[in-house]
């Protein structure tokens, strides 16, 4: 291996609703981050591991910055906190629509760091190159040390020099990482988040936030995926609301979280999801443990 090999951490932070998974998708050219225009999307920290002959990096894409109203967003908090801490590179975003006033103590914190920071604008495809300057001033002001990158990271505009100029930011060292490693986490937790993403279309109101997704079973055989999995809710009611008139509901969710899970692990999948009622569970220790929030 090269003795110049680089490689690091790159943290992604933001608010809620900027497009920070999305980012993280488009980079790396894969999904690994489910995206919803709902709050809170994302729970854990996910990573996303990109390899180059001479270069690794290890994106880290967490859950937006919010004030906690139960364990559960507490623990959600924590993961954002850490990743200010172990970071060779801070990525930020914002959008065109965020002010920046918003988060004005964590911003604090951003400013503070001795890492490198680049600040992101996302959403650009949707507003004027004149209120882009005007953003960017403000943004430079507010955060005077940070590079800044407009993107569109739906559009996946700019992002080819964003990741040249990441890759370019990045310590000497060598991999943290096998090579043809590409996230952290494992094939469960991705048809966990999988069944979460089409709950969070499929639902409204209070229903997505009072959910959580567990595989029991995982048996992946020569021609097939056998996955049984358990969906948590608060109240007998949302456990109504989930199934749906004759089950319909359940059944077009799970309908199409198979088919994306096929396409996933590129292999015909047989799930069966069953909904389950733990009163309060997002303010439990043992389940918020046993679901790894507590890290």
């Amino acid at each position: 291996m090269s003795e110049n090999h680089k490689s690091g951490f790159v943290n992604i932070l933001g608010n809620p609703n900027v497009g920070k998974s999305t980012l993280m998708n488009a980079l790396m050219g894969e999904k690994l981050s489910i995206v919803s225009s709902k709050a809170q999307t994302t729970r854990h920290r996910i990573m996303g591991i990109i390899n180059g002959e001479d270069f690794q990096i290890v994106f880290s894409d967490t859950p937006g910055i919010l004030k906690p109203l139960y364990k559960l967003q507490e623990s959600m908090l924590n993961f954002t906190k850490s990743a200010l801490e172990d970071a060779d590179l801070i990525i930020y975003v914002t959008d065109i629509y965020e002010t920046k006033e918003k988060n004005e103590e964590f911003l604090q914190k951003v400013q503070n760091t001795e890492v490198p920071v680049f600040l992101i604008i996302n959403k650009i495809d949707l507003t004027t190159q004149e209120k882009l300057g005007e953003l960017a001033v403000g943004w430079q002001e507010l955060l005077p040390q940070a590079e800044i990158f407009p993107v569109s990271a739906l559009e996946k505009f700019n992002l080819d020099n964003l990741l040249k100029s990441i890759t370019a930011k990045l310590p000497v060292s060598p991999p943290y990482f096998p090579k043809d490693q590409v996230t952290d986490k494992s094939e469960r937790f991705f048809v966990q988040e999988i069944i979460r993403e089409k709950i969070l279309m499929n639902y409204k109101k209070e229903i997505p936030y009072s959910v959580e997704v567990e595989v029991e079973e995982f048996k992946e055989e020569e021609d097939i995926i056998r996955i049984k999995s358990l969906i948590y809710v608060s109240r007998y009611t949302q456990k109504g609301i989930i199934i749906g008139h004759k089950g319909e509901a359940l059944k077009k969710t799970a309908t199409q979280a198979r088919i994306d899970m096929e396409a996933f692990f590129d292999k015909k999948v047989f799930l069966e999801v069953f909904v389950k009622v733990e009163k309060d569970w997002r303010d439990k220790k043992n389940f918020l443990d046993k679901f790894g929030y507590n890290q």
